[in-house]
């Protein structure tokens, strides 16, 4: 899925697009496995999904810590490398830094299809 969304514009150097797309397909997933509405979206969206407590998508088979770390890896994932993209010109020119990036969104999807209900 995330090869598929961002190779087009990865192989033309469009990084920060890339890039963004695929942190986008995080966010279309988290939405379409936990269930909400279109209009949940971003950090929010992460917040619910991920709660440490009765999230959706939390593994309550972690430990709180565990549980609680990886709310804050997909809150930090979605903060940092797709919200600033959806706001502004984020430049982006490294094709090594834009695979390493699109490399962690694809085991961001792992986890989500891990945990889909």
């Amino acid at each position: 899925m995330i090869a598929a969304a961002v190779w087009s514009n990865f192989i033309i150097g469009k990084y920060d697009i890339a890039v963004f797309e695929a942190f986008k397909e995080i966010e279309v997933a988290v939405r379409t496995a936990g269930g909400f509405h279109p209009t949940d979206i971003g950090v929010d969206l992460m917040s619910k999904a991920f709660k440490v407590d009765n999230g959706p998508l939390t593994d309550m088979t972690l430990p709180e810590p565990e549980r609680k770390a990886t709310l804050l890896l997909f809150l930090g994932a979605i903060g940092l490398f797709k919200n600033p993209s959806s706001h502004r010109h984020v430049p982006l020119s490294d094709s090594h830094e834009a695979a390493e990036m699109i490399s962690f969104a694809s085991l961001l999807m792992r986890m989500v299809d891990s945990v889909k209900p």
